[in-house]
């Protein structure tokens, strides 16, 4: 819900190091992989419960991933960038809570399944949403600088951050906040689906 709001709050000191890096010779995309490589490492660090290193090694998974866009913006953008992008965004967000149900289980394997299937119904939610707004012809609007057309939601990247620093905050609370997580994501859908019901009949 405050991802916009976020970005326009962020926007100018990540393009200021998104043009440096540009400058210097750096390119989006290997950026983009970069924050991957990151993603794959949390999943081990989490998974042998090194909570503190987690929490680096996300707030840098997340910081790379506002500077691929940056360089992007002050060099060159591409639709394989923008894929690259996505991916790598989906091996971050799977990656939390399987690293968490790896850590620990016994107790977390059933909420991280719950998860990871609220996961499922938003992202189905948000990609169909943007593929049928570019058959339509529809524009990232101006406040969201992305690859591809960008619905709105409940449960956006700001919202999903502070659940899974709470995770590794309160690791034995995991189950409890997987769960509220879980319930939100699916509203998250519902309301997605509602918004393209207006918008596409």
């Amino acid at each position: 819900m405050i991802d916009a709001s976020l970005q326009r709050l962020l926007a100018r000191p990540l393009d200021a190091v998104g043009r440096t890096l540009a400058e210097s010779g750096v390119s989006a995309n290997s950026v983009t992989l970069a924050g991957l490589g990151l993603a794959v490492v949390l999943v081990f660090v989490l998974a042998t419960r090194q909570y503190a290193v987690g929490l680096s090694l996300l707030a840098l998974n997340r910081l790379l991933d506002g500077v691929d866009g940056s360089i992007a913006r002050s060099t060159r953008r591409t639709d394989f960038g923008g894929y690259l992008d996505s991916v790598a965004d989906y091996v971050f967000y799977a990656g939390v809570p399987f690293g968490l149900a790896l850590s620990n289980p016994q107790d977390n394997a059933l909420p991280a399944a719950a998860l990871l299937a609220s996961f499922l119904l938003t992202g189905a939610s948000f990609l169909a949403f943007a593929a049928l707004a570019a058959k339509r012809g529809l524009q990232p609007e101006a406040s969201r600088p992305k690859a591809f057309f960008y619905s709105v939601g409940f449960m956006e990247g700001a919202e999903t951050i502070a659940f899974f620093v709470a995770m590794l905050l309160w690791p034995a609370h995991f189950a409890a906040l997987a769960w509220t997580f879980s319930g939100l994501c699916v509203l998250t859908a519902v309301q997605r689906s509602l918004i393209a019901a207006k918008a596409f009949c």
